[in-house]
């Protein structure tokens, strides 16, 4: 979630969230550095935006604690990116109902797509690669509908993710550059989106380019998986880093 900041103060800070009726909450000094803090004021200043986890939620005071330092870069890169397009799809929509003169709001619009969608812009991936198709059983105006068909067409392209790790592949064996190759071409050789880039030994960085981010995680950890079978089996030293 997006927590902005409100009010600073030498234990902690009071947040707003943005997309649950800006409720107030609380992140304790402690959580908001892995480090210790001298000078809070080093690390967040007011009206900065930053993604948080949910502590805990305390009903009685209709508060939520929440925690920075608890967010990884790879959770907060996918919020931003969520974030982002979610107001582009939201642009798109007001440019659609306005061009197509719909008698229809902004909000209602979006409720109608909700119904069908987790949010507008997946609805609006969707009718990039489908068209009308992926907007059947939405209860808009058809000419809304043709609008929003012709401005994602042109305003959205499918994401490509990037996943990427280092493999180690060590051999003793008299002709163990011959095994480590022949490991990694043959667990690699049967997926066009995956790369494997030599960094030097024993070092290989494998990148994998992949239309949903969980999808690509599976993929490269079933490669992986593959890779360590076989480097047992040919009595190699294997390890795997994911960066």
């Amino acid at each position: 979630m997006l927590a902005v900041i409100k009010k600073i103060m030498p234990y902690g800070a009071f947040c707003s969230l943005p997309e649950y009726g800006d409720l107030e909450s609380f992140v304790h000094v402690s959580e908001v550095a892995p480090r210790w803090i001298k000078n809070i004021h080093e690390f967040i200043s007011e009206g900065q935006k930053h993604v948080a986890k949910v502590l805990r939620i305390d009903r009685q005071k209709n508060q939520v604690d929440i925690s920075l330092k608890r967010v990884n870069e790879e959770e907060k890169k996918r919020k931003l990116e969520t974030v982002r397009t979610e107001k582009k799809a939201q642009k798109i929509l007001e440019v659609a109902i306005s061009g197509s003169k719909a008698d229809i709001t902004f909000d209602l619009a979006k409720k109608e797509i909700s119904k069908k969608y987790e949010d507008i812009y997946d609805c609006f991936e969707m009718a990039s690669e489908t068209g009308e198709e992926a907007l059947e059983g939405i209860d808009i105006p058809k000419s809304l509908k043709a609008q929003i068909v012709e401005l994602v067409k042109k305003n959205i392209k499918k994401p490509v993710f990037e996943i990427n790790g280092i493999i180690k592949l060590v051999s003793f064996a008299p002709d163990g550059i011959e095994r480590v190759k022949e490991i990694i071409g043959e667990a690699t050789k049967s997926n066009e989106k995956l790369n494997v880039h030599y960094l030097g030994a024993p070092n290989y960085k494998v990148t994998l380019d992949a239309e949903s981010y969980k999808d690509g995680e599976k993929t490269l950890a079933a490669i992986v998986k593959k890779i360590e079978k076989m480097a047992n089996e040919e009595d190699c030293d294997f390890s795997f880093e994911k960066i």
